[in-house]
């Protein structure tokens, strides 16, 4: 039996943005689970809600692409909004934690827009 191949767009240069999709999801869950430890965890609560947010468009996305899906660029879009968003949130924020989202978030969005282009 014959496996399916994928999309053409899936077979060009994704592995920049897949890295960058993967290091976002992380650096959200990080960022989520240190917000809680924080002394008012109640003031995080949208960064929180946001790192939750960004970590599941971007698996989302991650998945779209990687199997080559024609409804990835839709998802793309979708995606650098909440990345854009979160990277605000994290951005505002001095934790240690906080600047490492937005770091990722900020190299994620442009990762997805480059993909995208």
């Amino acid at each position: 039996m014959q496996m399916p191949t994928a999309a053409p767009r899936a077979r060009q240069n994704n592995q920049a943005v897949l890295d960058a999709l993967s290091r976002c999801i992380a650096a959200c869950e990080l960022c989520a689970d240190a917000c809680l430890d924080e002394d008012d965890p109640k003031m995080m609560a949208p960064c929180i809600r946001l790192d939750r947010d960004c970590a599941d468009i971007c698996r989302l996305t991650a998945a779209f692409i990687a199997r080559g899906s024609a409804h990835a660029q839709h998802v793309l879009k979708e995606c650098i909004e909440i990345c854009q968003k979160c990277h605000d949130e994290c951005a505002q924020h001095q934790h240690d934690h906080c600047k490492k989202c937005a770091e990722a978030c900020q190299a994620c969005v442009e990762a997805c827009k480059s993909y995208a282009a």
